[in-house]
């Protein structure tokens, strides 16, 4: 059975199509991300899914039950958002509670719940403390917690660890993934970060102006781009005119990594280099090929070129992508 199955969906601000056409299913158990620039869409269909905005058009099932017309309290659905919207007066076990005070069940039985919860994301011993004693991440798990309590099929996560800083942003990957796989609920995850996506998802759809360019896993996403957006936002590539390459009316991808740097003479094409930017095991070369601009990856250990040095460049034809126009 798909958890999510969105048909046609459309739904307009003003002159605006937020989510144009929109149609994807998430088969029960996934983590499947929504990941796009600001703006594409991806949020308005997160909303869309958990009942927060109602479409114009299409219609959206949970569970094989068609719930477009249902307020978000009638889904089983709970959702995580990036401010954590704690409340302050409260301690940590009385938030993740919360939910379950609400539906009223009995206070033993919350307690035991908001206690497994607390253990799950291991804050078992912070359930006294109230949320402005916490750091960033550790709020981050209370309300993941918090979300999970209520034992919802759907967990609806909406940019959650963008306000934390990279080396915990990492961390809570790994966790969410962790939780996800161990419950194994479904998880609509979105974010603008290529990197969360591709290191999470089992699937995911990438978004740009309301509509889905690509879906599938991270391996298809990156490997078999099929549009100069997706080629682009998924990773970096270098979008080549097929001209140049005797593909005539056709635009290439071929990714920095598959680009091989060379001395001056050797290779395809010659090119001087732009910029130099060392990223500690790697260096990326921004580099200008007869007026065509080519990023590469080289080890950082092999010794790092100068600006306005020339080098080769080859690849494996077969490392090239044809991108539909």
């Amino acid at each position: 059975m798909s958890a999510v199955s969105l048909k046609h969906l459309v739904c307009t601000f003003g002159t605006t199509r937020a989510a144009d056409d929109v149609t994807l299913d998430v088969p029960e158990g996934e983590f499947y991300s929504l990941l796009g620039p600001s703006g594409s869409g991806k949020t308005t269909v997160l909303r869309l899914i958990g009942g927060f905005e109602t479409p114009d058009s299409g219609s959206v099932q949970l569970f094989g039950q068609d719930v477009t017309r249902l307020p978000p309290y009638r889904r089983d659905v709970n959702t995580v958002f990036q401010d954590y919207a704690l409340f302050p007066h409260l301690s940590v076990l009385d938030n993740v509670a919360y939910s379950l005070t609400v539906r009223g069940v009995p206070a033993a039985e919350r307690r035991a719940r908001a206690g497994e919860m607390l253990d799950l994301v291991q804050l078992t011993a912070f359930g006294d403390r109230r949320p402005s004693q916490l750091s960033g991440g550790q709020r981050q798990r209370v309300a993941l917690a918090r979300a999970l309590a209520a034992r919802p099929r759907l967990l609806l996560l909406d940019e959650p660890l963008g306000a934390l800083d990279l080396k915990l942003r990492e961390q809570m990957q790994s966790e969410l993934k962790g939780i996800q796989r161990h419950l194994g609920l479904t998880f609509i995850y979105v974010t603008h970060d290529q990197g969360e996506a591709l290191s999470m998802s089992d699937r995911l759809a990438v978004f740009s102006a309301g509509r889905i360019e690509q879906e599938g896993t991270p391996h298809d996403l990156y490997e078999y781009p099929r549009t100069a957006f997706v080629a682009d936002f998924v990773g970096r590539a270098n979008v080549l005119p097929g001209e140049r390459l005797g593909r005539p009316g056709t635009q290439l991808a071929l990714r920095p990594e598959r680009v091989q740097v060379l001395p001056a003479g050797q290779g395809t094409w010659q090119a001087s280099v732009r910029e130099v930017q060392y990223l500690g095991a790697q260096t990326r070369l921004e580099l200008d090929a007869g007026g065509i601009p080519v990023q590469a990856l080289i080890a950082s250990a092999a010794g790092l070129p100068a600006v306005g040095d020339v080098l080769g460049l080859r690849w494996d034809d077969a490392a090239l992508r044809v991108l539909e126009r």
